[in-house]
């Protein structure tokens, strides 16, 4: 079997660097082996979301998110610092996979998660292995990695009985949504002890370029390109504005097609009913369609305009390859995409928001306003307007991302 595993050049860090190609080699070998094996009583759901941004060209573009806290409680693990990801600079920010277990007795699973020309970069409960495990990953830029980040875990023991509590902490996070399921509690080992929770968590960020394009057309309208060679199903535009929303959906979109923008005379229950359905005719079960709508929907659903949709499953599966030992009998997985828009009605808002010192307006658009002021910037009519996206832009840097931006090599 060609493994692809290249050595380093020799010198001081040879042995390091085999050392840790031989493990991640005999981590993928031991899954291989397991494939064959199979539980027919054990049943895994996924659901997770792929978080991007449409330039004007259509194409997702490579952006930082605005400084903001991370919304995850301490426990979570870190591949770095905790606010090291807002230095990433990718095209897909992959947010809350959770994948959940069903079994009936007491079973020991292992997964191994990888993330194509990219890095996880956060999990729980404890993993055995994530990769890359060294070294400053803030500054680098995700389309020259040499190899996939990755995580595993090598012994989860799945308890239907089980009492252990979950950890919590008293600050508000969209992470405990996602317990609300039947979900099988699991048992994980880690060097402080044992630690118990209802699904595996984790994050990351990509350079990959997105599924589904979205260009903004001069009238309003979007056109909606489908690049992965597979049907998009339940494809929603959503707009945002104040206390107006609306949704259009289409059932599927096989290569391209033009959505007229929603009316602005829908509710937020009928919006969330929609996406409801779609997540259950992709497979997840009530409480776990319901767990997804009531971790996001304040963001899915927040001002702006966005296109939502059921990401292709052969795309997850290459992006994102999931390997469970022993098999369960079924696998489900379920993601949803968020291309954000800047559509003329946010074009507008911002725009003249920026020229009124109107922060409040400005804010709504969250960790999306910094990538939004650069694509704006690209086609700012006047020099005083192109002025104020710069002065703006100069603002809403964090530290880390200001740092990132000095280095060019973290730029596409």
């Amino acid at each position: 079997m060609n493994t692809g595993l290249r050595l380093p050049p020799r010198g001081g860090r040879w042995m390091a660097a085999a050392f840790a190609g031989i493990v991640a080699l005999g981590l993928l070998t031991a899954f291989a082996g397991a494939t064959g094996a199979q539980q027919s009583d054990l049943v895994a759901h996924e659901w997770g979301t792929f978080t991007s941004i449409a330039g004007n060209r259509g194409a997702a573009v490579s952006w930082y998110p605005w400084a903001t806290p991370s919304d995850l409680p301490d426990f979570v693990e870190h591949l770095e610092a905790r606010e090291f990801k807002l230095g990433l600079n990718g095209t897909i920010r992959m947010e809350t996979p959770v994948i959940y277990f069903y079994s009936s007795r007491e079973t020991t699973v292992s997964v191994h998660v990888s993330f194509a020309k990219g890095l996880i970069t956060e999990w729980y409960p404890h993993a055995t292995r994530c990769t890359p495990n060294g070294g400053n990953q803030s500054n680098v830029s995700l389309s020259r990695n040499l190899s996939d980040g990755s995580v595993s875990w090598a012994r989860i023991v799945l308890k239907p009985n089980q009492e252990g509590e979950l950890p919590a902490e008293r600050a508000a996070s969209r992470y405990y949504a996602a317990r609300a399921t039947s979900s099988t509690p699991l048992e994980v080992s880690a060097p402080g002890g044992k630690q118990y929770e209802k699904f595996l968590f984790y994050r990351g960020v990509t350079s990959e370029a997105s599924p589904v394009s979205a260009r903004v057309l001069s009238d309003g309208r979007i056109e909606v390109t489908n690049l992965s060679g597979e049907s998009a199903t339940h494809v929603f535009l959503f707009e945002r504005r104040g206390k107006s929303l609306g949704i259009r959906s289409l059932t599927s979109v096989e290569a391209t097609a033009v959505i007229d923008a929603p009316g602005l005379d829908g509710t937020l229950a009928t919006a969330a009913e929609e996406i409801r359905a779609a997540l259950l005719d992709q497979g997840l079960y009530p409480d776990e369609a319901q767990a997804m709508l009531e971790t996001w929907k304040d963001s899915w659903f927040e001002e702006g305009s966005r296109l939502l949709y059921l990401v292709p499953g052969g795309f997850v599966n290459r992006v994102l390859p999931l390997a469970i030992s022993p098999e369960p009998g079924q696998t489900t997985r379920v993601f949803v995409g968020r291309l954000e828009l800047v559509t003329p009605g946010t074009r507008t808002a911002i725009l003249s928001a920026l020229a009124s010192g109107d922060e409040r307006t400005l804010q709504k658009y969250n960790r999306f306003l910094e990538p939004m002021l650069q694509i704006l910037l690209e086609k700012a009519s006047d020099s005083r307007e192109a002025q104020r996206i710069r002065e703006r832009l100069k603002q809403s840097y964090s530290p880390l991302v200001a740092v990132a931006r000095e280095n060019g090599s973290v730029f596409p």
